[in-house]
């Protein structure tokens, strides 16, 4: 049996759908945000599927968060001995090849689908990003995309690179970072080896709770420091996100133009998908897949 690992943190009935879909061949497990309301009626729909769900995380852009909801997910996943494959996925995703075809897929396959490279031959925005692990940040406590808390993060680079902080040396850390998309499809033992290496080093999770998009970094870097599972490792994790601005988003809400750049080439899932935007392209993309 594999499961989907759908976070979500918006937009029940847009979620139930899609978990209702995917519900067909897969076992489903959701962590909704701890700052969405749902009610018990909405809940009690899930578990009449025998979807199951923990909302345990209040999630904020740019913490660890994101990456603790991932693996309490993962752990229920896992608490169940019969699940051989995992795929971790967005409350925005929706899915792009016919569920049952998508499952067969996966069936015999003992790779890992997972982007990376290493976080220190890497710039986003003009910043290194290995000093989203290398320096110190808290944003569980401060909102990362407010117009203070975009001033507050230049303010955080600036102090560290002039005081030449090394969280590395202080936690003995003596990895190679390593970053890519917190949206993968891996086997078993690698998700369980995630979970207990991280477990069974207290000092890397220091690191990733002190970090920025740790989400971004932990199992990148984990899997990649071992030679075991990133021989592998597919550096490719067949996901649809247009990296543009549409709909006043960044990567973009996907739309009816965006069906063929989907359909054309070999993609699980795509994102991000919201009712306003991308009714028809969901309609459209269930009826060619037969979903």
């Amino acid at each position: 049996m594999q499961a989907i690992l759908i976070l979500a943190h918006k937009n029940f009935p847009q979620v139930k759908k899609l978990a209702l879909k995917l519900n067909r061949s897969f076992k489903v497990y959701i962590h909704f945000d701890k700052k969405m309301n749902i009610t018990a009626t909405e809940l009690s729909s899930l578990a009449d599927h025998n979807i199951q769900y923990i909302s345990e995380v209040a999630v904020n852009w740019g913490s660890w968060s994101i990456g603790e909801a991932t693996v309490r997910l993962m752990k229920l996943a896992l608490s169940d001995p019969n699940i051989s494959y995992l795929h971790v996925i967005s409350g925005q995703d929706w899915i792009t090849q016919n569920v049952d075809d998508l499952y067969q897929r996966f069936e015999n396959d003992t790779k890992i689908y997972m982007t990376y490279e290493k976080a220190s031959e890497v710039k986003k925005s003009g910043e290194p990003i290995i000093w989203w692990q290398k320096y110190y940040f808290n944003y569980d406590q401060i909102n990362r995309r407010t117009f203070f808390g975009k001033f507050y993060h230049r303010a955080l680079l600036l102090g560290q690179t002039l005081l030449r902080i090394d969280k590395f040396k202080k936690l003995g850390i003596d990895l190679e970072i390593y970053a890519g998309a917190n949206w993968v499809d891996l086997p078993r033992d690698a998700a369980n080896y995630c979970v207990e290496y991280l477990e069974s080093h207290p000092n890397l999770q220091k690191m990733l709770r002190t970090g920025c998009f740790s989400d971004e970094f932990w199992m990148q870097t984990i899997l990649c420091n071992s030679p075991e599972y990133r021989e592998r490792i597919i550096n490719d994790h067949h996901r649809y996100i247009k990296w543009e601005k549409q709909h006043n988003s960044y990567p973009a809400i996907l739309d009816e133009h965006d069906l063929d750049a989907i359909l054309t080439n070999d993609y699980f899932f795509a994102r991000k998908f919201e009712k306003e935007y991308s009714h028809n392209l969901i309609e459209v993309l269930d009826k060619a897949n037969k979903n």
